[in-house]
């Protein structure tokens, strides 16, 4: 899929845990798991804006978009 999910590489910047991230956002850590994994397939808006608020980040911070070979 050409949409990767940086969440990871936003969690560690900000030293935070996916259980605490999960708890703060209001979704279930398998949720979480999921997005982190590049898995899901898609997002809600109300999710990335609640995500970019508890990184302090921008969507593309996140989300970033790279061609398929």
């Amino acid at each position: 899929m050409p949409i990767i999910v940086n969440l990871d590489v936003m969690m560690a910047r900000r030293k935070i845990s996916a259980g605490e991230l999960a708890d703060r956002v209001r979704i279930t850590p398998a949720n979480l798991s999921i997005l982190k994994n590049n898995k899901a397939r898609a997002v809600r808006f109300s999710t990335l804006e609640a995500l970019c608020r508890e990184l302090d980040c921008q969507p593309a911070d996140l989300l970033e978009y790279r061609e398929e070979e």
